[in-house]
């Protein structure tokens, strides 16, 4: 998984950093993009919406310390997230970056975000009439039946969306309805489009439910509410994937008078760990992630930088 000290340096297009939320991605990246002359490529889904700053932990224009960073606020909140289209606008700027001398630093969590940009990887077309007869059927018969007509057809689909992610679930049987073939079908092989190198940052579990909570905690402190109250005024309600984001749902709710402010926050923490688990059940089997333990930015920015001048070993975890 790593190479040896002295040995030559690694080829390499684009640095990915990769891994659950709050491990320290977004930092990681800022020092990494210091050390190697690179600019910051959002890979975050959410990030790409306009607006959505405290709920998401977009870096501040302090916190990104001079380093340019692309395809934030890229979406309105009323547009639905479109992982192809994310794909266009990361190889374009990816490009750039690369005819800039610089070296592209992909930093999210955002599995097939991530996927999409770096790998061989062609989308299945559409059919506005499939998917909006399914996202009917789904409102009419409830998640967990066209869960199960998923499970019929694709099994292998199944075991990796959660029946509660609604949107992915009429995605894989829209493919399937109109390809033919399984949704896994069209996922690629594990091939870089460009060489590439990715960084698996993880925790311990406990501390990572910790860092959750503290997370949220600071969202809840800086006018999280306050943010989602002046987006519902750009039309968040009605945005099908910005409004199912991470807080920004559980403070819809409260909003609406279907909890209280704590029980949203409460909820939200419980949501995020839940998500932190499927992100590394996402990244876990990709063989070529080199997974390090989560530390000061700095230092471990270092070490990497080191490790692809073929001057260092990774802390690999393992």
């Amino acid at each position: 998984m790593s190479e040896k000290p002295g040995s030559a340096p690694v080829e390499v297009g684009v640095v990915a950093v990769v891994g659950a939320t709050a491990t320290g991605k977004s930092d990681l990246g800022v020092e990494l993009a210091l050390r190697l002359g690179g600019e910051v490529v959002n890979a975050d889904s959410m990030q790409l919406y306009r607006g959505m700053d405290i709920g998401t932990a977009k870096l501040t224009h302090e916190q990104q310390r001079g380093v340019p960073h692309h395809l934030l606020d890229v979406w309105s909140v009323r547009e639905p997230a479109s992982v192809a289209a994310y794909q266009r606008l990361a190889r374009e700027t990816i490009a750039e970056v690369s005819a800039r001398g610089a070296v592209a630093v992909l930093v999210g969590g955002s599995g097939l975000y991530l996927r999409a940009a770096l790998d061989h990887l062609e989308f299945p077309g559409t059919d506005a009439e499939v998917r909006a007869r399914l996202e009917r059927e789904q409102a009419e018969l409830g998640a967990a039946a066209l869960h199960a007509r998923l499970a019929a057809v694709d099994p292998e689909a199944a075991s990796t969306i959660p029946a509660t992610n609604a949107r992915r679930v009429v995605r894989a049987l829209e493919v399937v309805e109109i390809t033919g073939r399984p949704y896994t079908a069209s996922m690629p092989d594990h091939r870089y489009l460009l060489p590439a190198v990715q960084i698996g940052l993880e925790l311990p579990r406990p501390e990572l439910a910790a860092r959750i909570t503290d997370r949220v905690d600071v969202m809840w402190q800086r006018g999280l509410v306050e943010e989602v109250r002046r987006l519902e005024l750009d039309g968040l309600r009605e945005g099908r994937t910005a409004s199912r984001a991470l807080g920004y749902a559980q403070v819809l709710r409260h909003l609406a008078g279907e909890c209280t402010e704590d029980e949203a926050r409460e909820e939200t923490v419980r949501a995020t760990r839940r998500f932190a688990r499927r992100q590394d059940s996402w990244f876990r089997p990709d063989p070529r992630v080199r997974w390090v333990p989560a530390g000061p930015a700095g230092d471990l920015a270092d070490t990497i930088v080191a490790h692809l001048r073929g001057l260092a070993d990774l802390p690999v975890s393992r």
